[in-house]
């Protein structure tokens, strides 16, 4: 396809604008497709959210009556249901997995240190590389769309972009068990991201009805073939993961909103609110049942919630300049963080991934080997401190019993009575270290020397191991950055304020708070997603605070982490706004001179598959002549449809001329939802068809087949109004025409509003203001 790319500033907004060779009479020099396709060298393709409607599509609506609209509302409803119910059990036996093996890993080591602890650390190595080599050859040898978090791939896709292999069967499977080796493994990274994708695939797959590759489908379930359903489908799917990862259905609801999505309406707030509260629903049964001693070692932990309702009671007026610097602070590490895993994986891309896959795995097990050695080698050169005092009412034990979660671990100490501060938050889950992190009634548990050491330690393995292939994901990864310097600045703010009601664990919250907001820049989202994991709305001005702050202060370096990461995969997302320099911009000049291809309306097969077989478009305007001969553009004509007209050759005919008919002379044409390309491969294809040489010599009717009513916008609009159009109605391609030299009619808002008859309830009439030509 030969496409001009405009391309700005971080080049966040990229066009590519169908120019091809016109017809030998050159009667549409004027006429220009505006087109979201991009090359397909990355795999990348544009999705048609647009509802074609053509003959096949007006003819299936005309015999839906209202039966049908209750039918597919509730079929809707349904398949949210099942989306939450499958996302929430998705979940359940990923944090069921994690946190057995953790248990078992850490159970095992602490009693195998009390004899050696050098046997301890090589046991340790060896079990984390074997999670971690389990993990990165199920990606590499059967999933490589299931690395990473997956975050952005699923945002491009509700963008507009379709990117092939990120919601097949094989990737939810690689992503599932994937996350348990990476994350159980004790990789710097989390699973909330991954969980995202995971239920992003699982509505995906009901939606088509499962997968037909593995023999798992259901045709009752293959309610939904469009682009738009889909798109629907799998922001549900965004929602529920958020809400299976955090248990914070509201929190998942805005992040589909805030950070996912490109399009919205109210009906499909309501449904993805219903699958965010299913999903509650199933994971409070699960962790119900686990209580019991069901699932192992998972009990009422794995599943992230850090209680701090029983923490700070207050904060003063003092404590603002000091909770101000943590989003400061959050602002520039979080810039930081994004800039150098750009770095990194720009490097990755580059030289180290070239040389394939078991490079992938000498890197990820490498990467295993070094975080294990870290996290366990720093706590032995950390001298044991004595235990507090410890309050007659608390619950808090010092020390732990090894093995056992929870503050003020004993590694490697002389005495009983003696804990190891670094061990507490470095030897332990991810998890678990940020619970320990949060925990009030705990001054003084850390040194500051501790938390520095552990904060430079883990920043520099979670940008080195973001990238990995493996499923990573990095909401967890900056909560335990975030929360590791938010305590240090508590801790200098108890001592500098020397007030008792001051707790470290606050100052952690918004600190964690800071980071993924000075990452991420989300806002609304991730305010409420800390308020639901924390139990503590008390804190949710103090958490508005750092959220603004930090976000203001990482814009001003560069973008949020999934838009950069989104730009380094090739995504082309069509980013809230346009860019400054499109309003100098037309629709015109951005087309270029060159002349658009365009089909006739009766066109020879031998014609149409030359088209197809020379380039890649995915669009053609179809050109009818009026008794006058003048020209006229009378519809768009999409390749996939073309491919499933060949495919079929009902509708070949002999004669050149138009059949005349709308369709219904016809017995046999192809259904409507013949014409939708499955979600789990990239569709037809111009080499799987087989046409002999008479079926070459024969013609096809375009007429019953084309969209009749594409957008059309006039030549001189600017590239502003443009963008916002293709945006926010999902298009895929617009005409560029000259501008009109008549009009037929003006249509206001009133004649949009549908009256029905007091006469006649069943029908009703759209007014027109005005109906003569001027």
């Amino acid at each position: 396809m030969l496409s001009n790319h405009f391309e700005n500033g971080a080049e966040t907004a990229r066009f590519a604008w169908s120019r091809l060779s016109h017809s030998d009479d050159g009667e549409l020099d004027g006429v220009g497709l505006l087109s979201t396709t991009t090359s397909n060298r990355n795999g990348v393709e544009s999705l048609d959210y647009e509802v074609i409607e053509n003959y096949g599509y007006r003819e299936e609506q005309a015999q839906r009556g209202n039966l049908f609209v209750i039918y597919n509302a509730g079929v809707k409803w349904f398949f949210a249901l099942l989306i939450g119910i499958g996302t929430g059990l998705a979940a359940v036996f990923i944090n069921i997995s994690v946190e057995n093996f953790a248990g078992w890993k850490f159970a095992l080591i602490f009693n195998i240190i009390h004899k050696s602890y050098l046997a301890g650390c090589l046991i340790y190595i060896l079990i984390n590389l074997a999670l971690v080599f389990s993990s990165v050859y199920i990606i590499t040898q059967f999933a490589p769309a299931a690395a990473g978090s997956g975050i952005p791939e699923i945002k491009g896709y509700l963008n507009g972009v379709d990117i092939h292999g990120i919601l097949l069967f094989r990737t939810l499977i690689g992503k599932i068990f994937g996350s348990i080796g990476s994350v159980g493994g004790g990789l710097a990274l989390g699973k909330e991201g991954p969980l995202v994708h995971t239920g992003a695939c699982i509505a995906s797959l009901l939606g088509q009805g499962g997968s037909t590759k593995y023999h798992l489908s259901s045709r009752w379930l293959q309610g939904f073939k469009s682009d738009r359903d889909r798109r629907d489908l799998v922001t549900c799917g965004c929602a529920a993961g958020v809400a299976a990862a955090f248990r914070a259905p509201v929190g998942g609801v805005l992040f589909a909103l805030e950070e996912v999505t490109s399009w919205w309406r109210s009906q499909l707030m309501w449904r993805v609110f219903f699958t965010s509260a299913v999903v509650a629903v199933v994971v409070r049964v699960a962790m119900g049942w686990c209580k019991s001693g069901n699932c192992g070692h998972f009990g009422s932990g794995g599943f992230i919630i850090w209680d701090i309702s029983d923490g700070q009671e207050d904060y003063s007026f003092e404590e603002l300049l000091p909770m101000a610097l943590i989003g400061v602070i959050g602002g520039l590490l979080g810039a930081l963080f994004n800039q150098l895993t750009i770095y990194v994986t720009r490097w990755r891309r580059n030289y180290l991934h070239k040389k394939g896959n078991r490079v992938k795995i000498y890197e990820a097990c490498l990467i295993s080997v070094l975080t294990s050695v870290i996290s366990f080698g720093l706590p032995l050169l950390r001298n044991c401190s004595p235990c507090p005092v410890s309050d007659p009412g608390s619950e808090i034990e010092c020390p732990r019993a090894p093995g056992v979660d929870g503050n003020y671990v004993n590694f490697y100490c002389s005495k009983d009575n003696e804990y190891n501060d670094l061990a507490t938050i470095f030897f332990n889950t991810q998890d678990d270290a940020i619970r320990n992190l949060f925990s009030a009634k705990t001054i003084h548990e850390f040194s500051a020397q501790s938390l520095l050491t552990f904060l430079v330690m883990f920043y520099t393995l979670a940008v080195v191991t973001f990238g990995t292939a493996v499923p990573a994901g990095q909401f967890v990864p900056g909560i335990v950055i975030g929360s590791t310097y938010g305590r240090l600045v508590g801790i200098f703010t108890v001592n500098h304020y020397k007030k008792l009601n001051i707790e470290e664990g606050t100052y952690a919250l918004l600190g964690a708070a800071s980071f993924l907001g000075g990452s991420m820049r989300m806002t609304v989202s991730l305010c409420v997603i800390m308020v639901e994991i924390t139990n503590n709305l008390k804190f949710l001005p103090l958490i508005m605070l750092v959220l603004l702050i930090s976000k203001a202060v990482g814009d001003v370096f560069n973008e949020g982490l999934y838009e950069e990461q989104a730009r380094l995969r090739g995504i082309p997302l069509l980013e809230s706004k346009p860019k400054y320099e499109m309003r100098k911009m037309t629709a015109r000049e951005v087309c270029g001179n060159q002349k658009v291809l365009s089909l006739p309306r009766v066109v020879k097969v031998a014609d149409v598959v030359s088209i197809l077989q020379s380039n890649k478009h995915n669009g053609f305007p179809v050109i009818d002549h009026t008794r006058n001969g003048e020209p006229l553009v009378i519809g768009l004509m999409l390749r996939s449809h073309l491919l499933v007209l060949l495919q079929s050759r009902i509708d070949f005919q002999h004669s050149p001329l138009p059949s005349h008919s709308t369709g219904g002379s016809r017995a046999i044409r192809p259904n409507y939802s013949e014409f939708a390309k499955p979600v789990s491969s990239k569709g037809i294809s111009i080499d799987d068809i087989y046409l002999s040489s008479d079926d070459l010599e024969m013609y096809i009717d375009l007429a019953p087949f084309l969209n009749p009513s594409p957008y059309v916008v006039p030549e001189d609009m600017s590239l502003t109004k443009v963008y916002n159009l293709f945006r926010q109605l999902g298009l895929r391609h617009i005409f560029v025409v000259p501008r009109a030299s008549r009009v037929i009619g003006v249509i206001t808002r009133k004649d949009l509003l549908i009256e029905e008859e007091t006469e006649d309830s069943t029908t009703t009439e759209l007014q027109s203001t005005s109906r003569s030509e001027t």
